[in-house]
């Protein structure tokens, strides 16, 4: 779908970077999610640069995951100048044809 998650990449600070199949591309601050039920594991920054990507969502091991349409309306966009250098990993788990 054009809102899938192509791309993504841990940051510092408990912020990833994505990028989305129809060409948008941001910043999501996870410090909000910390203290909440499930988020409470990614506070550990080894397992929060875990980060990955299944069936097009953002996406930690212990199935914490961040829905497309929070990601969407809460990603701060960056321009192609602002993208963070570094590799950016993308899917690397099974994704339906």
């Amino acid at each position: 779908m054009y809102w899938d998650v192509k791309s993504v990449k841990p940051l510092s600070d408990y912020r990833i970077y994505v990028e989305i199949e129809d060409g948008r591309k941001g910043m999501f601050d996870l410090k909000p999610y910390l203290d909440g039920g499930v988020f409470r594991e990614l506070k550990d920054v080894h397992y929060f640069n875990r980060v990955g990507i299944l069936f097009g969502a953002v996406t930690w091991p212990n199935e914490q995951d961040i829905a497309p349409e929070t990601l969407l309306a809460e990603m701060m966009p960056l321009e192609p100048t602002n993208i963070p250098d570094g590799p950016v990993m993308g899917d690397a788990r099974t994704k339906p044809a």
